[in-house]
């Protein structure tokens, strides 16, 4: 029986399929603690499709983030991963909160926030310094449209600054990004659990 408990990666580094992902290797290392759980994954690579600019649902024109959008709607849980680019997200994770914000003014039938009651964590990935305030940024707009965000949901690895060493260059993962990534897997999908049994109060 499939669980009830979905999970959607999306993955905001700059490097188009197939090439190799620090970002991409996190993330599939969060998404293996998920699947441990018996909570299911997928990862959408953003930069491999056409998300054009703008603060709508649809930009016409053959904008792909109507289908982003749809497996974000149909998820429980949203892994937001991006590297660290001169301290802060990437281009292609910038966007994506840009897109993101359409969904301000979406709601459902109760008048809820139509992401209310999905949970998002976030995975950051670099070789300098900017980690924190990337997940500060990231948590804000996450939590401004809607989603829920549980005790201590983000992992991140920072290299020696100054230097070519990425994550996925290392023999192995750093056991403090392994217990933060532990952390972050269990913390969510318990959050996850908990508000598909019981959803937040519709507007009075």
């Amino acid at each position: 029986m499939p669980s009830e408990i979905t999970v959607l990666a999306l993955n905001c580094t700059l490097k188009p399929s197939p090439a190799a992902s620090s970002t991409d290797l996190i993330v599939r290392q969060v998404l293996d603690l998920f699947a441990a759980d018996g909570l299911p994954g997928e990862v959408v690579r953003v930069v491999d499709h056409d998300v054009r600019p703008g603060v709508e649902t649809d930009m016409g024109d053959g904008d792909e983030w109507p289908a982003i959008r749809a497996k974000i709607l149909a998820a429980d849980i949203l892994l937001f991963a991006t590297p660290t680019w001169v301290g802060h997200l990437s281009s292609v994770a910038q966007r994506v909160i840009e897109r993101l914000d359409a969904e301000i003014s979406e709601t459902d039938a109760e008048g809820r926030a139509l992401l209310a009651g999905k949970v998002a964590a976030v995975a950051v990935v670099g070789n300098e310094d900017g980690a924190h305030a990337v997940v500060a940024d990231l948590y804000q707009g996450l939590v401004d449209v809607g989603f829920t965000i549980a005790s201590q949901a983000a992992t991140y690895w920072n290299g020696e600054a100054m230097n070519t060493v990425d994550y996925n260059d290392l023999p192995s993962t750093p056991e403090a990004v392994a217990n933060a990534n532990g952390i972050l897997a269990r913390n969510t999908a318990h959050l996850a659990r908990l508000l598909k049994g019981s959803r937040y109060p519709a507007p009075a």
